[in-house]
C-alpha cells in the first residue's frame, strides 16, 4: 500500500535540521555514551566505596570529632554522586563536588590520622578512593582538568602519605608503588573516556552530515519534480492555449481558445495542490476516460474517433488523470506535427487490472532515440508523467506514422 504523501511530509518535517535549537537528535550517540560512562563509574565507585568504608570503620582514627567530619565529608558526596549516576540527573554537579571535596579531605588527612599509626604496609582507607576521584573528574570537568586530576591526585596522596610516615625509607618504597599504580590507572581511565566520547562525537557528526546531505538531496529532488510538473503544465495547458488563440479564426475556435485559457489559468493557480493536478483516488473507468479524451479532441479542434474496447476497466483517479493528460499531449503532438492525419484513439479496459490508451497517427514520424532532453512534450508530459504514477509509456514512430501506447496496470 503506497504511503500517504502528507504523512511522509509530516514525518520529514519532524527531523531536526543540523544547527537547529533541538540538538537531542544530533547528539544521540553522545548522550548514550555519557549515560554508559556514568553507570560504569557508579558500579566501580560503589565497589571501591564499600571497600573504603569497611577499611575506615576498622582503622584507628583520632577519637575527637575530626574522624566523623572526614568520614562524612568523603562518603556523603560519594553517595550523592553514585545516586546521580544511577538516575542520570545532576551527574556533572555531584561528581564535581566529590572530586573537589575528596582532594581537600586528602590534603587534611595528616591532621586526622592517628599519629601512632606509622605502618608503611597498611594502606589507609582513603587510598581506595583516589581513582574514584579521578573518574569523578572525568564526568564533571573538561579534558585538561581531567588529566590534571589524573596526574596530580596520586602525587597529592603520595605527599600526604610521606608526611604521615615522616619521610622514612619504608614509606618511600610503598608510596612510590602506590603513586605509580594510581597514576597509570587514572591516565588510562581518562584516556578511555576521551576515546569513547570522541567516537560517539564522530558518529553524531557523521549522522548529522548524512541527514544534511539527504535533506539537500530531497530538496533538490522536490525542486526538480516541481520544475518538471510546472514545465509539463506550461507545455500542456498554457502553450496549447496560446497556440489555439493564435490560430483561432471563427467564433467556435475563439470560444475553444477562451475555454482552454481558462482551464490553463485554473491549473496554473492550483499548481501547488497535488489533488488539483492529479485528481482524487476514486476509481475511474474506461468510459470516463473516453469522455475526457473526446473533450480533449474538441478543445484541440481535432477530428478523430475514440474507440472503447474491452471491459469496464477501473484505475485510481490519479493514475487516470495522468493517463488522460499524457494521451492529450500525444493527441496534441499528432495535431501539431502530423496535422491530425490518420488520428485514431483506442481506450481498452482490462477489468480491475488496468487500462491502456493507444494514440496513433499517419504522419511522417520521427526518430524516437534522438529526442532531446529539452523536449518536454514527450520527456515530461508523457514519459515522466506516466512514470510518476507507476504507469508505462511506449512510443513507436517511423515513416508510416507514430503510435503512443499508454497503460496503467495494478501490480
Amino acid at each position: 500500500m503506497p504511503a500517504d504523501p502528507l504523512s511522509i511530509r509530516d514525518a520529514w518535517s519532524k527531523i531536526p535540521s543540523p544547527g537547529s535549537a533541538d540538538t537531542e537528535f544530533e547528539r544521540f550517540t553522545g548522550k548514550r555514551m555519557e549515560r554508559i560512562l556514568a553507570i560504569v563509574v557508579a558500579i566501580g565507585s560503589a565497589a571501591l566505596g564499600v571497600q573504603a568504608l569497611i577499611a575506615a570503620l576498622s582503622s584507628p582514627l583520632r577519637t575527637d570529632a575530626a574522624d566523623a567530619v572526614i568520614l562524612a565529608a568523603v562518603f556523603v558526596p560519594l553517595a550523592a554522586m553514585l545516586a546521580a549516576c544511577l538516575i542520570g540527573r545532576g551527574v556533572r554537579l555531584f561528581s564535581g563536588v566529590f572530586a573537589v571535596i575528596y582532594v581537600l579531605a586528602l590534603a587534611a588527612w595528616p591532621t586526622v590520622v592517628d599519629p601512632t599509626d606509622k605502618s608503611a604496609g597498611d594502606q589507609p582507607w582513603i587510598f581506595f578512593l583516589v581513582n574514584v576521584g579521578v573518574v569523578a573528574a572525568m564526568l564533571a570537568f573538561p579534558l585538561r582538568l581531567q588529566f590534571a586530576w589524573a596526574a596530580g591526585m596520586p602525587f597529592v596522596y603520595g605527599y600526604v602519605r610521606l608526611v604521615q610516615g615522616e619521610f622514612s625509607r619504608e614509606f618511600w618504597v610503598t608510596t612510590a608503588f602506590d603513586v605509580s599504580f594510581t597514576l597509570i590507572l587514572g591516565v588510562v581511565m581518562i584516556s578511555l573516556g576521551w576515546m569513547f566520547r570522541s567516537v560517539a562525537a564522530g558518529v553524531d557528526e557523521a549522522r548529522g552530515q548524512a541527514v544534511s546531505s539527504y535533506s539537500t538531496a530531497a530538496a533538490a529532488a522536490a525542486a526538480e519534480e516541481e520544475r518538471v510538473a510546472m514545465s509539463a503544465l506550461m507545455h500542456d495547458s498554457v502553450l496549447a492555449a496560446l497556440i489555439a488563440a493564435e490560430r483561432a479564426e471563427g467564433d467556435r475556435a475563439k470560444e475553444l481558445a477562451v475555454a482552454m485559457a481558462r482551464e490553463a489559468l485554473t491549473r496554473l493557480a492550483n499548481t501547488e495542490a497535488a489533488v488539483a493536478q492529479e485528481g482524487s483516488d476514486e476509481p475511474i473507468g474506461t468510459a470516463q476516460i473516453v469522455v475526457e479524451l473526446r473533450r480533449a479532441l474538441s478543445e484541440l479542434g481535432a477530428d478523430a474517433i475514440v474507440e472503447e474496447r474491452g471491459g469496464i476497466g477501473l484505475i485510481p483517479g490519479r493514475a487516470a488523470r495522468a493517463l488522460v493528460l499524457a494521451a492529450r499531449q500525444a493527441i496534441g503532438n499528432a495535431v501539431a506535427h502530423a496535422g491530425g492525419r490518420g488520428l485514431h484513439i483506442v481506450a481498452e479496459g482490462h477489468g480491475d487490472e488496468g487500462i491502456a490508451v493507444t494514440v496513433s497517427d499517419a504522419g511522417p514520424g520521427f526518430d524516437v532515440e534522438s529526442i532531446g532532453a529539452d523536449r518536454l512534450g514527450i520527456r515530461a508530459s508523457i514519459l515522466a508523467r506516466m512514470a510518476g504514477v507507476a504507469g508505462t509509456a511506449e512510443i513507436r514512430s517511423d515513416e508510416h506514422g507514430t503510435i503512443v501506447v499508454l497503460g496503467w496496470e495494478r501490480s
